[in-house]
């Protein structure tokens, strides 16, 4: 076998070294994170919330400014996750107006809180006054100490 003819140079080695290539792109392409996993991680990042535990609750608060009770969501996801999510659109432009900057954040925004054992999922309220979401979770009554149980000896 003549070992010029498979030099690197070769039709061949060429094809496969391109296969190779091209299998590793693919191999990116399946394991990249999807859009929706990008946007959702972004619109988490984006939306800043203070929590606070109080004797019997959690509280969470969120700014919202410019938004309307209609365009959030407040909901319990598992008995355990609470997600608080909306949607804030550019408003409508007037004829002739052009944007010199923007800044104000618009689109999605979400956040995911997984509630502790003590929280009650079915005592939330929400409310929402000058842009500011609060959320409230009430606590559950601590658990009750179990009394000794007393057993009757017998005399056999």
């Amino acid at each position: 076998m003549d070992f010029r003819m498979m030099g690197m140079d070769s039709p061949l080695f060429s094809t496969l070294r391109h296969m190779m290539d091209t299998s590793e792109d693919i191999d990116k392409f399946y394991n990249a994170p999807t859009q929706t996993f990008v946007r959702d991680a972004k619109a988490m990042a984006a939306t800043p919330a203070d929590v606070k535990e109080y004797p019997n609750s959690y509280v969470f608060v969120i700014d919202m400014p410019g938004l309307k009770s209609g365009d959030i969501k407040v909901q319990v996801e598992d008995d355990n996750v609470l997600t608080i999510s909306g949607e804030r659109n550019r408003e409508d432009d007037k004829e002739g107006a052009k944007y010199v900057r923007m800044e104000r954040r618009v689109g999605k925004f979400m956040r995911k809180f997984v509630l502790l054992e003590n929280a009650n999922s079915d005592a939330i309220s929400a409310g929402c006054q000058d842009g500011v979401l609060t959320v409230t979770v009430e606590k559950l009554p601590p658990p009750q100490p179990k009394k000794p149980k007393t057993i009757e000896v017998k005399i056999a």
